[in-house]
């Protein structure tokens, strides 16, 4: 039969057919467009994490009392890392104090007479072995830069009659110079002595 002498009947079934097939391309596009969207997102993603490669996020979980954790329900301030170790000050225990831990093994160290030190603590740097630990502390209303070693469980002040005030000390990775903030006229300079409480040969260096 030629389409001159199609019937109405035949006109709708032809009509019926070309809207079917009409709708099974219109499905088959949607559905390569949807694969083709998310192989886009899958491998931007995988993009993204091979930019960020190398980073990976350190969890420590806080601790019951917070005495053997790095984070408490007090206060822990002023954070600083050399190597594998940390060092930080916390109130967990009623009165500031400086805590040292361990990222490799995820403890806490002992600081033998550090934790009797009986004044206002700030700012604590250590050196990459962990024996070295500068920090600032206020004793008598003046603040004083104090140096602790921890292998001999010694703590002294690296600077007792330097005039002016100091704050901000920060150690070397080797634990052998000492940088830190000082004002000894209304100005606020950089000081850079030896752990001995010498200061080094730099032009401008405050003594």
């Amino acid at each position: 039969m030629t389409p001159s002498h199609w019937t109405p009947s035949h006109r709708a079934s032809k009509n019926s057919a070309h809207k079917n097939l009409a709708s099974k391309n219109s499905t088959r596009k949607n559905w390569a467009t949807g694969l083709l969207l998310s192989l886009v997102f899958t491998f931007g993603l995988a993009g993204c994490s091979r930019a960020v490669r190398g980073g990976r996020l350190m969890t420590f979980p806080q601790g019951i009392s917070g005495n053997a954790s790095l984070n408490s329900k007090h206060n822990d301030l002023d954070p600083q890392i050399s190597g594998r170790y940390m060092t930080y000050v916390s109130d967990r225990r009623g009165r500031q104090e400086i805590f040292l831990f361990d990222m490799r093994d995820r403890r806490l160290i002992p600081l033998p007479g550090l934790s009797r030190f009986d004044n206002i603590v700030s700012h604590p740097s250590v050196s990459e072995n962990g024996n070295w630990i500068v920090f600032a502390a206020n004793q008598d209303g003046r603040t004083g830069i104090y140096l602790y070693r921890r292998n001999l469980r010694q703590v002294r002040n690296l600077v007792p009659t330097l005039k002016g005030e100091v704050r901000n000390p920060s150690i070397s990775a080797r634990g052998d110079r000492i940088a830190f903030e000082v004002s000894t006229q209304g100005q606020w300079d950089i000081a850079i002595y030896n752990r001995r409480g010498r200061p080094l040969a730099v032009p401008g260096n405050p003594r």
